[in-house]
């Protein structure tokens, strides 16, 4: 008995031997990080950039860019790049090879919004009001360092969800022609008294695709959501491809990924 044991034993730390002088760690690298300072926002700013298999096998190709807002790595990041990379699996060919360009987040509750003149606005997020300066650093800064940087071929797509959606709107409303197709997800319209909804909309340009998503998230979210897409329609029906998405199995937590998903399958590139 005690030969069996020793002999199981021997046989362990053999193997634990041979697997521990086998045994490799490298880091498993799906994005680098790029850090400057902006002149717009007068801070210093981050972005994760996923690019594709094929950057580095073709040389000559270019490529379309998504811009995510809650771009950071603890947020929306890493599970929208697999998307990307999903989508672009050749068996499911949703999208074409995509950049993805995640902006990190210092204050969303600042970058995201408009000034408000709603008193609960104003206690629930004190910080509030910068959008014009982020949308700023977007198409000054950031979309010309990502085009002077990286080989892509004109075609970009902003996601937005929440706080992030309300911002997309924005730019909708007022800058349209810095995106080629928008992703809104569940956005936060009931802001400032939804003065956003308010205002009249013509676009500058108009986009090639607008996607607006919503769960089951209360009367005023799934309201606001399809008033949006309602308000939009006129103006943009002939020349842009509009879809909405409504999730009733999904809260305002996870409409996200779905929607985004479901975007990628019918948005035309």
């Amino acid at each position: 008995m005690f030969k069996i044991q020793w002999l199981i034993l021997s046989v362990c730390l053999t193997f634990s031997a041979i697997a521990k002088d086998n045994l490799t760690s490298q880091p498993f690298e799906l994005a680098k990080t790029l850090t400057f300072k902006s002149q717009s926002l007068q801070q210093s700013r981050s972005v994760h950039v996923y690019l594709p298999p094929s950057y580095t096998q073709n040389k000559q190709q270019t490529y379309p860019v998504i811009y995510l807002l809650d771009g950071s790595k603890d947020e929306d990041f890493i599970h929208i790049a697999g998307l990307v990379q999903f989508a672009n699996f050749p068996w499911l060919n949703i999208l074409p090879d995509t950049i993805v360009v995640g902006i990190e987040n210092i204050d969303r509750k600042h970058d995201f919004t408009t000034p408000s003149n709603n008193a609960l606005d104003k206690k629930e997020l004190p910080s509030h009001g910068g959008a014009k300066q982020f949308i700023d650093f977007i198409a000054k800064e950031l979309q010309p360092m990502v085009t002077q940087r990286y080989r892509t071929n004109g075609t970009s797509t902003l996601i937005g969800q929440s706080l992030g959606g309300l911002l997309a709107s924005e730019i909708l409303f007022n800058h349209s022609a810095m995106f080629d197709h928008y992703v809104i997800i569940s956005p936060s319209l009931w802001w400032n008294d939804e003065a956003l909804l308010k205002q009249a909309f013509n676009p500058s340009q108009s986009p090639k695709s607008v996607y607006i998503g919503v769960g089951k998230e209360g009367e005023q979210m799934e309201r606001l959501a399809k008033q949006l897409h309602k308000k939009i329609t006129p103006k943009l029906l002939d020349n842009t491809q509009l879809e909405f998405g409504y999730f009733p199995q999904l809260t305002h937590g996870d409409t996200l990924h779905l929607a985004v998903y479901d975007a990628f399958k019918k948005i035309k590139y």
